[in-house]
């Protein structure tokens, strides 16, 4: 008779972190970030909410890492880049190329189900939510913003981009109209609109003749 194994905690505590994780996400998608609960939470997870209190002090944290977690997944799934580099905004030397498959992955995230309901809520807290907007931005925002800091500064070495050019503000050029148009609704938001911003933002940031 083979010797009985006794239960793996860490495996236990995985799958119960990642229903977690799965069940904050689902709710606030469902039924916006207020009428979320920890007990909401723990009843869609099926685990105690002692256990959610002994790991997170707040909704508002088991939520930030719940987001933060969709997003790494999110990039791992995206695959590695090119030559085993680290995750970022891939230099081909082609700043319009490179620029336009990063937007265009973008539109396809923003689009996602699984991506935009918790998106949607987490962003509408954020603003009248000050403390929970500010680790929004701190913890998600501004490690992305910060790869396209680097692909500009690269590109303005490259002579691509005039040398009086701000990358921080550049940037948003890029962003800030995916952003009003997803928050918005105005207009579906595409494949080729993010092509069009980039032909129009670099229009801009060309150095001049």
């Amino acid at each position: 008779m083979a010797p009985h194994k006794a239960p793996d905690s860490s495996r236990r505590s995985d799958r119960s972190r990642r229903a977690i994780y799965d069940a904050a996400l689902a709710l606030v998608g469902e039924t916006g970030y207020r009428r979320t609960t920890i007990e909401g939470i723990a009843a869609r997870a099926g685990v105690g909410k002692q256990t959610i209190y002994r790991w997170w002090p707040s909704k508002a944290a088991v939520l930030m890492e719940a987001f933060l977690d969709l997003a790494t997944r999110a990039a791992e799934e995206a695959g590695p880049q090119a030559g085993g580099a680290e995750y970022g905004i891939p230099d081909t030397g082609d700043l319009a190329a490179d620029l336009k498959l990063v937007l265009r992955a973008t539109v396809d995230e923003l689009n996602d189900p699984l991506m935009e309901a918790p998106t949607r809520a987490l962003t509408a807290e954020g603003i009248v939510d000050a403390k929970l907007g500010a680790e929004f931005v701190e913890k998600l925002l501004d490690p992305q913003l910060a790869l396209y800091v680097t692909r500009l500064r690269a590109a303005q070495e490259a002579g691509q981009l005039r040398p009086d050019v701000d990358p921080r503000i550049a940037l948003e050029l890029l962003i800030a109209p995916l952003t009003h148009r997803w928050l918005l609704r105005t207009l579906p938001l595409t494949h080729a609109y993010a092509d069009t911003i980039v032909d129009y933002a670099l229009g801009g940031l060309a150095p001049r003749p």
